[in-house]
């Protein structure tokens, strides 16, 4: 049984000179092996501006990526997954095509790269805030091709140091209570009025980042014994100094940006780049550059979202801080340009619709 499914839909949607603008817009037809989405929550992360200022999208496609929302139709292969009613929530490929694009009324999604939200536990705007940022924060800390730590629910058999530079972006809030859920210790770098929130998620240490010898203070705070560093801000002045944070033993650094050269000043320390979108499963082209399909990182990312009920059953994943923008679709250049202009901290930004 379905709900009853209009044929059109409200949508932000790219016009040919790149502008978006909320449009009627055609609800997605899915394949046997896609499931459909009406959408509750979406949210909103720097991908999104990103792909409007630096022209990377497809006219045409829908914008967005995070949304949280409840199964209105699945594909004929779809039997052992979502069913319609479930509350789902996960990630789609925003800004390339024109039945893809979390910022609409409905989306439709692949059956395992959503997961099932249990009932009396989050919210659906508390969902939606669960994408981009949360997933990107999976793939850097336990992809073995990047730091590779020890999963939830299994927790590292000695503790060691994971330094977390910007735990209060998105990423780094979301890394905070990960690695803190592996058994891992975490310092990390914020603004000091940001401190309290990233200890309640789990952080041990927590250290401005306006520090003047930051690196010092680090090695200080920790016994100079950081083995992994997750750089969530991405800059090369962010990665220089997650890397010189590293102590005597060398150790793993992971960015966020593929477009980041792999080059570091010190031959004991690894890096490597996160790209979430690679957990689609097939290529992916973002501008010019160009990424080939990743199987491995797709099979990653599903396994753990398999887990991610039962440690948001279990309380040990929490709700992370929201700002609901109020205004649904129409509401969201307002809130880009909020975050376009760097006034998000320690929060993700979502709308309902």
């Amino acid at each position: 049984m379905t709900s009853a499914i209009p044929t059109t839909m409200k949508a932000i949607v790219f016009d040919e000179s790149g502008q978006v603008s909320v449009k009627e817009h055609p609800v997605p037809t899915i394949g046997d092996n896609e499931i459909l989405v009406k959408n509750i929550a979406i949210s909103q992360n720097p991908a999104e501006w990103k792909c409007i200022d630096y022209k990377l999208y497809k006219p045409g496609s829908v914008l967005g990526s995070d949304f949280s929302g409840i199964v209105v139709k699945t594909g004929k292969n779809v039997t052992d997954g979502p069913k319609v009613g479930d509350h789902v929530a996960g990630i789609v490929h925003g800004c390339e095509y024109p039945d893809k694009g979390a910022y609409a009324e409905y989306v439709k999604a692949d059956p395992e790269l959503v997961w099932i939200v249990p009932k009396d536990t989050f919210s659906h705007e508390q969902a939606a805030a669960y994408g981009v940022a949360f997933w990107t924060a999976v793939q850097a800390l336990y992809n073995p091709k990047h730091l590779g730590l020890v999963e939830p629910p299994e927790k590292v058999a000695k503790p060691e140091w994971v330094l977390v530079y910007g735990g209060s972006s998105a990423c780094g809030l979301s890394a905070i209570q990960l690695a803190h859920l592996s058994g891992y210790k975490v310092v990390t770098t914020a603004s000091t009025r940001n401190h309290a929130l990233l200890k309640s998620l789990g952080a041990d240490v927590t250290i401005d980042y306006r520090e003047p010898d930051l690196v010092s203070k680090i090695k200080e705070a920790t016994g100079d014994s950081v083995k992994y560093g997750a750089d969530m801000i991405a800059d090369d002045e962010t990665r220089k100094i997650t890397v010189q944070a590293i102590g005597p033993s060398g150790g793993k650094v992971v960015g966020l940006s593929p477009m980041q050269s792999a080059e570091v000043d010190r031959k004991d320390v690894t890096f490597s780049s996160t790209f979430l979108f690679s957990v689609y499963g097939y290529p992916v082209s973002l501008g010019p550059m160009q990424f080939p399909a990743a199987p491995q990182d797709r099979a990653h990312m599903v396994a753990f979202l398999k887990k991610l009920p039962q440690l948001v059953r279990d309380g040990a994943v929490k709700p992370l801080p929201t700002k609901l923008w109020e205004g649904g679709l129409e509401a969201v250049k307002d809130g880009l340009q909020y975050m376009r202009e760097g006034k998000v901290s320690a929060e993700k930004i979502v709308y309902r619709l």
